[in-house]
Formats: structure tokens, C-alpha cells, sequence
């Protein structure tokens, strides 16, 4: 649980850095489950042979040197682009211990109440190093992520939904090899984003120059106000940079991405609520892309670039 005064530190400030949250108990499972499609992705390309006997990190490196795609299979999302009904990606039960691990939802219960929704807006990031990203990478969750509030991309039904943004760190994140930088409390509001590289807050409104870099060791956790300015470093060293993002809302409030799944995470007052069991949470997702794959595209973010700041 977090202390009075991490929880002011929290408001005045907008983030948190949180050392020591989860422990080799929660991550380690996750480390092998991704191991274990990593070696099935290898399979099915035929390359066991050539890159099995390397660790996590170089195989992600080689294979991406090959061209080939190993995020949308490891993330734990369907993509924002057109949804097929083989769309791969990855619902397994240790991500899904992780999400709702005990002290995580403490921390987020101190933040925004007992009655917490784990919010479908959630992902994999998996960094390699940027002099090895190709040169039309635009992919956040692999290249990196331009300044943006988290408000922003959600869609406006949630504009007013009390939510906090959890971000785990796998490895640990340094200044160095891509961690997150923030301006705290550069922003009271949402501001204007435009569809650039990624979805990117509009030029002028922000000075990158007052940012601050935040590094979290492995295990560690960096907590997130929605409307908070933040990005990511590049990633310069010869590894891997891992973490996950996660989304947690008040229950009862719209999420900001409806079509995907949510789930009761916590429920002071109505435990049976709860989902506890990962198989389910699977297959809501196999539910949804199957649903979503023969119906109109839905759009994951809400801006266009006819604003006058976006010219």
C-alpha cells in the first residue's frame, strides 16, 4: 500500500516510481511464458536450429533483424489496425497473475478506489536497440513512444473516468537503454494531439527540454496520471528494453476502448465480481476478435488532423 506521502507525492507530481513491486514470483513466470512463444515463433519459422540456444533478448534481436514479427503474437491486445480472425496475440496465466497481483492492485487501490476494472488498453513493450530499428518502424510498443497523455488515447467516453496508467518494468530502464521521460504537471488538461508518427501532442504545446527521465530497476513499477506528458528514450545499448503497460479504471466507468474486454480486477464490496480465472480472460479476447473481425474497422484513437495546430 502506499504511504500518505506517496500518495501526495503522486498528485503533485503525476507519477510515481514504485521500487520492488512484484518480485521474480510474478515476473519470472511471465520471463518464461514469453520464452515459451518466443520458441514456438522459432519453430514456426524454422529457425530453432539457428537461434535456439540464444537467450530471450538475442533471439528477439535477430529475428528482428529478419524482419520478422514477434510483437503482435507476445502483445496482450488486438491491434488498432484491421482485426483478422487469426490476429495473433498473447492471453496466457502468468500475464494474467501479474495484472492482478495483490500488491499491484494495492497500489492502484490507494490511488483510485476498491472497485478497480482492468482496462483493455494495455500492452507489451519490447525495445531493441534503436541503431538496429528499421527505418520505417513506427510501432511505439517496439521503436518507442513520442509525447502523448494517456487521455489521449483513449476514446472521449472516458475523457472524465478516474484511471491510473501502471507501467512494469521487465528489465531494468534506464536513461540509457529507453526509459520513460515525463514533464510533471506540465498539463492540467488534455491537449491537442495530432495523427504524426504516432498519435503526438501537437507541436509547441509542451518543452521537451524540461523533461525528466524516470529509471525503475526490473521489478519496479512506474504509475502514471492520464494526463501527464510522457515518452520514451531511445534505446542505445547492444540489449533489450522490456515492460508492460497497464490500465486500470474505477469500475462502473467507460474504459475509453468499449469493443475490447475489460474485467472486475478488485471488488471490496462485490468480490464474486472478480474474474480469477485467466482461461475466461482468454477467451473473452478470442470472443471479441472474432466479433471485431467481420465488422467496420473501429479506430482506436480519436484524432484527426484537421486542427489548425496540427498543420
Amino acid at each position: 500500500m502506499l504511504s500518505a506521502g506517496e500518495i501526495a507525492k503522486f498528485r503533485r507530481n503525476g507519477y510515481l516510481i514504485v521500487e520492488n513491486v512484484l518480485g521474480p514470483g510474478v515476473l519470472d513466470p511471465v520471463r518464461a511464458e514469453y520464452q515459451a512463444i518466443m520458441d514456438t515463433l522459432l519453430e514456426e519459422w524454422q529457425l530453432t536450429q539457428q537461434f535456439g540456444g540464444l537467450d530471450f533478448a538475442e533471439q528477439i534481436k535477430a529475428t528482428y533483424a529478419l524482419g520478422l514479427d514477434w510483437f503482435q503474437p507476445m502483445d496482450i491486445s488486438l491491434p488498432g489496425d484491421r482485426i483478422r480472425t487469426d490476429t495473433p496475440m498473447h492471453f496466457g496465466p502468468a500475464v494474467f497473475d501479474m495484472v492482478t497481483a495483490p500488491r499491484l492492485l494495492d497500489l492502484v487501490e490507494a490511488l483510485i478506489g476498491p472497485e478497480i476494472t482492468s482496462c483493455p488498453i494495455q500492452h507489451v513493450r519490447i525495445k531493441p536497440p534503436a541503431r538496429d530499428l528499421a527505418r520505417d518502424e513506427l510501432r511505439a510498443h517496439v521503436g518507442g513512444t513520442d509525447w502523448h497523455q494517456d487521455r489521449a488515447v483513449a476514446h472521449v467516453e472516458a475523457d472524465q473516468t478516474d484511471m491510473v496508467t501502471v507501467w512494469i518494468a521487465v528489465t531494468d530502464a534506464t536513461p540509457e537503454n529507453g526509459c520513460l521521460q515525463v514533464l510533471p504537471r506540465a498539463a492540467d488538461r488534455m491537449l491537442t494531439h495530432c495523427p504524426m508518427r504516432q498519435t503526438t501532442i501537437a507541436p509547441g504545446l509542451i518543452d521537451p527540454e524540461q523533461a525528466l527521465p524516470v529509471p525503475v530497476r526490473a521489478d519496479g513499477i512506474v504509475v502514471l496520471d492520464p494526463l501527464i506528458p510522457h515518452a520514451s528514450l531511445p534505446n542505445l545499448t547492444d540489449g533489450i528494453r522490456w515492460s508492460f503497460d497497464l490500465r486500470y479504471a474505477r469500475s462502473g466507468q467507460p474504459t475509453g476502448r468499449s469493443h475490447f474486454p475489460a474485467f472486475v480486477a478488485r471488488s471490496r464490496s462485490e468480490p464474486h465480481t472478480e474474474l480469477r480465472d485467466w482461461r475466461r480472460w482468454r477467451q473473452m479476447w478470442v470472443d471479441a476478435r472474432a466479433r471485431l473481425a467481420t465488422e467496420p474497422h473501429i479506430q482506436i484513437h480519436r484524432w484527426q488532423g484537421d486542427s489548425p495546430l496540427c498543420a
